[in-house]
């Protein structure tokens, strides 16, 4: 097994005494592996929080493509799993909260719906970070969003957060 295979591997199994080895033993952190993803990738779709702040302290951009089909960016990978810890790191510097990676998805709206009743600790995350409540991702806020899938807690949630004067009609 190659070096970058072996910190994906790290990254992935959330092992940062081997991941910082590596990383100091001169592995570049963005490769991609055999696998097709990169070590901050594995790490962010894992939660692991520890793995990914090593991995951007070593210089790994925290705005490249990532998922399956790299159509996300570590913070929406993040938001879609409720991750919450893991973005704390990974949005360290300007933490990108509008619309991003190839499929523009916005993590706000990724947080608010990508489970039963959204991830509520994500969402405050997010907003207190400097999401704006009123963006859209196709044409619909995540307040809009909820309310088509449902999600009632995640719509209370979100309307406590709104100023009236902000409410869309």
């Amino acid at each position: 097994m190659d070096v970058v295979d072996r910190l994906t591997r790290a990254a992935e199994d959330g092992d940062a005494a081997l991941a910082t080895h590596l990383l100091g033993a001169g592995a570049e952190v963005d490769v991609v592996g055999t696998a097709g993803r990169t070590a901050l990738d594995l790490a962010v779709h894992a939660g692991h929080a520890r793995i990914v702040r090593v991995l951007l302290a070593a210089g790994a951009n925290p705005r490249q493509a990532v998922g399956g089909y790299r159509e996300l960016t570590p913070m929406c990978l993040a938001a879609m799993y409720g991750h919450t810890a893991v973005m704390g790191p990974s949005s360290a510097s300007a933490p990108p909260t509008g619309a991003q990676g190839r499929m523009s998805y916005v993590p706000l709206v990724s947080a608010a719906t990508a489970v039963e009743q959204g991830h509520l600790e994500t969402v405050d995350l997010l907003l207190r970070h400097g999401a704006y409540i009123n963006g859209t991702m196709k044409g619909k806020t995540p307040l809009e969003w909820a309310a088509a899938f449902g999600q009632v807690r995640m719509v209370r949630q979100l309307l406590a957060r709104v100023r009236p004067q902000q409410r869309r009609r």
